[in-house]
């Protein structure tokens, strides 16, 4: 029989005490946020019909980058990918129960079969956030305005990320009336302005202009003038005349009010997922080390309804754990985290049931308490808990069980004292 790996089945990761802490920071960050909004919890199966993915998701997620297979019962089943159409089923199934605003959120682990490289991983964590039922561009402006919170909750300042915004609507608009596409080429060309900043603008030019079968010059210069615009006013008159610059700008206005400073309109911004009907946009790290987009969301008007249940108006976005880690790390926002246990309990000679008294006592009165149990000298013993970073050490032995009165030591300062139970509790309490 062959040794197995001690490694994780490759783009997947463990988490070992020190990695789920800083995991464990991201999550009640995320969960503080979305419930001052009045969002709540929900969650879904791990597992779900290829279906619901071919449906909407688009050809290389649901196709080349979903983990599926057929299952025992001869259904043709998939690991979650995402989330968003989990939760338009989810609101599917209760359409007509659920009170509108619907505000629901979850954090969950999800599978796609891509390449691992730096934040991006086969096996990731993500906070969803969405809003069902609300027709009007407040609801884009509330979960960009979460999306902002969740960025100045863990520190970030204006000037560390950038939000970037389009419109789904307006893209179609440029795609068929202004560039004339059809709608394979207009999907096409949608695709490639999603990947231009991977691909660089050279090679994406040289790809541009095959979308073009007739007035090439002429069209690409179009394209040109989409891509080099910054902000509204310098899109060409008969797009800034589309209703869709309308509702950005009123977007615009909504997120002034609500003290968005870092949202910028962006032409070329995309959204590669099929289901997008309205606003799109995407979080940037504005650091040089990684120029990247963090994380995304939109407006997606139409899954509920392919559940058969009527049509629901619907925005989210989709924050993933590691690479806002990768954010944290690069602007020095990582927090220092401590020991969640108070003291450890070391045991001299043959006194084990003197310290599991002990420690019982300590427990009791709230307090989190490690007893060694590896029947070891007494320095090793400490060496374990300063290993551990556990702030104090408490002696059990001989003398300590015949008066009930304990050393307690300090691992940072050296410092000792014996004291008992009570001024043990008030003591670690403090």
């Amino acid at each position: 029989m062959n040794e197995l790996s001690p490694l994780p089945y490759k783009g997947t990761r463990d988490y070992y005490p020190e990695d789920k802490q800083l995991q464990n920071y991201i999550f009640e960050i995320w969960r503080k946020v979305c419930e001052s909004y009045g969002y709540q919890e929900y969650g879904a199966p791990l597992l779900e019909p290829l279906d619901v993915y071919l449906a909407k998701s688009g050809q290389e997620l649901a196709s080349d980058q979903t983990y599926s297979f057929t299952d025992k019962g001869g259904r043709i089943v998939a690991i979650r990918p995402e989330m968003t159409p989990s939760v338009s089923r989810l609101v599917a199934a209760r359409r007509q129960e659920m009170p509108y605003p619907a505000r629901l959120y979850s954090i969950a682990n999800f599978m796609r079969y891509e390449r691992p490289q730096k934040g991006r991983e086969r096996e990731f964590w993500q906070l969803n956030v969405d809003i069902f039922g609300v027709d009007s561009v407040l609801a884009d402006a509330e979960i960009i305005t979460i999306s902002d919170q969740i960025m100045k909750s863990f520190g970030a300042k204006s000037d560390d990320y950038i939000i970037r915004v389009n419109n789904r609507n307006l893209i179609n608009f440029m795609m068929a009336q202004y560039l004339g596409l059809d709608s394979n080429r207009a999907h096409a060309m949608i695709k490639l302005l999603d990947r231009k900043d991977k691909i660089g603008r050279d090679e994406f030019l040289d790809q541009a202009i095959q979308m073009f079968d007739e007035n090439q010059t002429e069209n690409m210069k179009k394209l040109e003038k989409i891509l080099d615009a910054k902000t509204m006013a310098d899109l060409p008159e008969e797009i800034r005349n589309n209703s869709s610059v309308k509702e950005i700008q009123a977007l615009f206005t909504l997120l002034e009010r609500a003290d968005v400073k870092t949202v910028v309109f962006d032409s070329t911004l995309m959204r590669g997922l099929d289901y997008y009907t309205g606003t799109v946009f995407e979080v940037y790290d504005s650091s040089p080390e990684n120029n990247r987009s963090l994380f995304g969301g939109g407006r997606y008007d139409g899954l509920v309804g392919l559940f058969g249940a009527e049509s629901l108006s619907a925005v989210g976005v989709a924050p993933g754990a590691t690479v806002l880690e990768q954010f944290l790390d690069i602007h020095n926002l990582l927090p220092k985290f401590e020991s969640k246990t108070d003291a450890y309990v070391c045991v001299v000679g043959a006194y084990q049931k003197g310290a599991n008294y002990l420690a019982k006592a300590l427990r009791e009165s709230g307090l989190n308490i490690e007893v060694d149990i590896s029947d070891r000298k007494l320095d090793k013993q400490i060496k374990t808990a300063d290993k551990k970073k556990i702030p104090y050490v408490i002696i059990v032995g001989e003398e300590e069980i015949a008066k009930s009165e304990y050393v307690i030591k300090n691992l940072e300062t050296g410092a000792e004292l014996r004291t008992s139970i009570d001024d043990l509790i008030l003591k670690l309490k403090k």
